[in-house]
């Protein structure tokens, strides 16, 4: 069940206590300000068919807890205790008036803020903000970003990035050891006192095994292969007495299954690369916990792989979209039509001209951009033709230009969350990516802001020196 909130009130409208005056100009009152709550809210209702149950806490609560954690980077505890102590806060996330006399929910209902806010909601959410940023634009603007006649306008930057994830540097020997002790607790829930006696496991004789390997300063690939082999004939033995349990109709509820089939699929991946002397194999688990979790190579300096999921963003006039996602490796060529279709079913044409990275100048892209008359940036394929003059100015500015998006991906990592994604389940990971391109939005809003009252407080001190002067 969902109960429609009042929508954003004006700062005058929100009660203040005796002494208290909030600013209008303040960041968090703009940002309340510039989002369009009411549309949001038609879309976040659809969430909650049922006209039974409890009432759910509103939208401008849930996204507004959403953002400010995203913004400063709090845990749940204290994004709680922040919006109980900050009457602009409380103002962003749709309060009547200020109110610190009780907690504004319980700390564990953020984790149900970031399940109900899916990717694709915060993909409408984000679109929606976008569209009533670009109608408080100047109209004349606007005008001139159109096509004449139907054809082509426009500029589209793409471009792919990691978004690592918090587990630890992931190491065979590390890996099966931490899915020996997860197979090890799962056989003692399994395990009662009627039974008889315990399965042997060689626990500390194991974990003493895992000690002597990761003590030793220097690994050689013979103690490497050494420590995991003895680490996968321990799980192979725990794996077999949980089956025995299993055998006996005991049972394990769905979290312990799952992780019973994480391990599983580990021991089975370890193995097969063990046998045949290898160190890659398809959809490669890396972390117990977050088995979702995929290696992206990238071939960075200093980074060659990283772990997390990777992600597609364009930008167009400033504004930036989530286009594509995956925690498993992909790509990213293959995903730039489908990219500019996405432009072209917003803006009703084809945009003149695409900045992208060299992967993404292959021949299918090459004839797709050429069929629409669109240019993508870049030089041609292959080997120089003798005589060929380009226009270096043009790839010049293309290149300086294309340099956005690697800005949005600085401040998406540095400001917004995306840096490292903290969060343990597949779905509020995503739900973290997906926040942090809407929290660039609104710092672009917030900024624009800021530069028109730098320029109106100019305009201003030069209208007093004239004065002055005459």
């Amino acid at each position: 069940m969902y109960r429609y909130s009042n929508g954003q009130i004006s700062l005058s409208d929100f009660q203040q206590p005796m002494g208290m005056r909030l600013r209008e100009d303040n960041r968090w009152v703009k940002k309340a300000q510039s989002i369009p709550w009411d549309k949001i809210e038609e879309k976040y209702a659809d969430l909650f068919p049922s006209e039974t149950g409890n009432v759910a806490k509103p939208l401008q609560l849930a996204l507004g807890a959403c953002l400010i954690q995203r913004e400063y980077g709090y845990s749940d505890v204290e994004t709680v205790l922040q919006i109980q102590e900050n009457p602009y806060l409380q103002y962003f996330c749709g309060y009547a008036g200020y109110d610190d006399s009780k907690l504004p929910f319980d700390a564990s209902s953020m984790v149900h803020f970031r399940k109900r806010l899916t990717p694709e909601v915060l993909a409408q959410i984000n679109e929606m903000v976008i569209q009533e940023a670009q109608k408080t634009e100047d109209s004349d603007n606007q005008d001139d970003n159109k096509p004449d006649g139907g054809g082509n306008s426009g500029t589209i930057i793409v471009d792919a990035t990691c978004a690592p994830s918090n587990i630890r540097y992931p190491q065979d020997v590390s890996l099966l050891n931490e899915a020996r002790e997860n197979a090890e607790k799962l056989l003692d829930i399994l395990h009662s006192p009627t039974d008889g006696k315990k399965p042997r496991t060689y626990r500390k004789r194991a974990r003493k095994d895992y000690l002597k390997y990761v003590r030793c300063r220097k690994h050689t690939a013979k103690m490497t292969r050494k420590a995991i082999g003895k680490q996968l004939n321990y799980l192979k033995r725990d794996l077999a007495a949980i089956d025995g349990k299993l055998n006996q109709e005991k049972a394990l509820n769905i979290h312990q299954t799952e992780r019973l089939e994480t391990i599983r699929k580990i021991y089975e991946q370890q193995k097969y690369m063990y046998d045949n002397h290898t160190h890659s194999v398809e959809n490669r688990i890396v972390s117990v916990s977050q088995p979702f979790v995929r290696p992206i190579v990238r071939g960075k300096v200093g980074k060659p792989v990283e772990f997390g999921m990777k992600l597609d963003i364009s930008v167009t006039d400033g504004w930036t979209r989530l286009e594509y996602r995956s925690f498993d490796a992909y790509n990213e060529a293959t995903k730039l039509q489908e990219m500019i279709e996405n432009f072209h079913k917003r803006e009703g044409h084809y945009p003149s001209r695409v900045l992208a990275d060299k992967i993404y100048r292959n021949r299918e892209n090459l004839s797709y951009c050429k069929a629409r008359g669109i240019r993508l940036s870049g030089p041609a394929l292959g080997r120089p033709k003798k005589g060929e003059d380009r226009n270096k100015a043009q790839d010049y500015r293309d290149e300086c230009e294309r340099v956005e998006v690697e800005r949005k991906f600085s401040l998406g990592k540095r400001k917004c969350g995306m840096g490292l994604v903290t969060a343990k389940l597949e779905e509020t990971a995503a739900h973290v990516v997906a926040l942090s391109i809407l929290l660039l939005n609104l710092r672009k809003i917030q900024c624009a802001f800021l530069q028109f009252l730098d320029w109106l407080l100019g305009l201003l001190q030069s209208r007093e020196k004239r004065m002055v002067i005459q």
